[in-house]
């Protein structure tokens, strides 16, 4: 199998292959091939649990468990505050 990269790609692989992590182009494909792999793995997972979630509230709100509007925006207001609270100094 043959492919073209950018002259920027060409050049990413060549200085991978430079730095001594790789031995050859080929396996520089192959890492970025396995981790572009494991991203779209990722990806899916993230998108079934999301339409999992949706699902859980499109039922919640069909048996009649909703909260206004302003309840919601002030516990968002609250966990944010926390959040904040408890994040490392820089």
């Amino acid at each position: 199998m043959n492919i073209s990269l950018t002259p920027e790609l060409a050049k990413l692989v060549e200085d991978k292959v430079a730095s001594g992590m790789y031995t050859s182009a080929s396996e520089v494909v192959r890492e970025a091939l396995r981790l572009l792999a494991e991203s779209d793995r990722l990806r899916d997972t993230r998108v079934a649990e999301l339409r999992q979630q949706v699902a859980k509230g499109v039922a919640s709100a069909k048996a009649g468990r909703l909260k206004s509007g302003d309840e919601v925006i002030s516990r968002l207001h609250a966990r944010l505050a926390r959040l904040e609270k408890d994040r490392p100094a820089r």
